[in-house]
């Protein structure tokens, strides 16, 4: 691979270390021979793995001087590294690309969620707006990648949306990384009741139903992730099924593995969102990966995975009681448990992982190094 193609991640929307951006796509590049620099505000400049990490400090005020004063400083940095390629990871950064195209650069937008989809289910937009700002969303963003040089999408439904305005579009899943996650799984080790959810915490990721199924059984839900909307924490510390609850907060990847040692089923009951109903939630593939059954939302998608590969039930979301007898059945049944969760891992295994992804990547970065 040649070390002259330079290339610059740009975020303002998203942490220090996300997954998807640094340690997947990042790190994959660099390892791959390419010089990579990450464009990101409010953290440590330093090299990281072979990335180059570029900071400054920003203020966190209001989205609309994230938009404008955030990613006018984004540029102002990216042009000092003078990159080859400039991968943008959020739609507000698009504003950018015609200026970086002007300078002759290559830019690929990387497509992490159905954007106007997404905004059909934001509860902060009054709903007879929702429709309105939706389509015109969608065509911001479809007349901004048709004249970009690629995009890059979380899931093949995201990729077949583009496709339509840019043939260069290819799909990229969030599958998880195996040296992270995929272990011996020593059930004698595991606690007899132990269940957990990872992830951010919210009405719509389906927290209060899971919860509140909790008294039903005799389960203990290991829950970490940052805690999102207001009175949310004081609800669910209010309901009964808190008591079986050990809440971690936010943790590090490193501890994201140990408590996939420690549990016996992985949950991910979010509600039938539009921009849901299509997703691959990482989390979802991590349980698999580290050979614990899966509990999920009945979604078609979800439901043919957990099917086809023999690895989890699906439940109804909004059913406190389809949850709690699912819960039941896996802990009465640690035999059946252990078999899905030994499915669930081949499936990873040979199809939803990270080194298949990686290679579909840098394929399609090698195409830019032909130019």
């Amino acid at each position: 691979m040649s070390n002259s193609i330079k290339i610059v991640h740009l975020t303002s929307v998203h942490k220090d270390g996300d997954v998807r951006i640094f340690h997947k796509q990042c790190v994959s590049l660099a390892d791959a021979g390419y010089d990579v620099t990450l464009v990101i505000p409010n953290t440590l400049s330093r090299i990281e793995n072979g990335v180059s990490i570029r900071s400054f400090i920003e203020q966190k005020r209001s989205r609309f001087f994230r938009i404008f004063r955030t990613g006018k400083k984004i540029y102002k940095e990216a042009l000092l590294v003078n990159g080859s390629i400039y991968h943008l990871h959020d739609p507000e950064l698009l504003r950018l690309a015609k200026k970086l195209k002007r300078q002759g650069k290559i830019v690929i937008y990387d497509a992490h969620e159905d954007l106007p989809r997404q905004v059909l289910a934001k509860n902060y937009i009054p709903k007879f707006l929702r429709k309105i700002i939706s389509k015109m969303v969608e065509r911001y963003e479809n007349k901004a990648v048709a004249k970009l040089d690629g995009v890059i999408a979380a899931t093949p439904h995201i990729r077949d949306r583009f496709l339509k305005v840019q043939k260069n579009t290819l799909d990229v899943n969030n599958f998880p990384i195996l040296d992270e996650l995929v272990f011996d799984v020593d059930n004698s080790q595991k606690d007899e009741n132990e269940i957990c959810y990872v992830g951010g915490v919210e009405v719509v990721r389906g927290i209060v139903g899971l919860v509140d199924a909790l008294p039903q059984t005799k389960s203990k839900l290991i829950l970490a992730g940052t805690i999102y909307g207001e009175g949310l924490k004081s609800k669910l510390e209010n309901a009964p099924g808190w008591q079986q609850v050990e809440y971690l907060g936010f943790v590090s990847r490193k501890e994201v593995a140990n408590i996939y040692r420690r549990s016996r089923i992985g949950i991910v009951t979010l509600h039938p969102l539009i921009n849901y109903l299509d997703s691959l939630p990482v989390k979802m593939f991590e349980y698999m990966a580290a050979g614990i059954p899966v509990i999920a939302s009945d979604f078609p998608l979800w439901n043919k995975i957990l099917t086809e590969n023999k690895c989890g039930l699906c439940v109804n979301p909004f059913d406190k009681d389809s949850i709690a007898k699912a819960i039941n059945e896996l802990l009465a049944n640690p035999e059946k448990a252990k078999q899905l969760g030994q499915n669930g891992k081949k499936a990873v295994l040979e199809k939803f992982n990270w080194n298949i992804e990686k290679k579909k990547l840098i394929e399609f970065y090698e195409k830019f190094d032909k130019i």
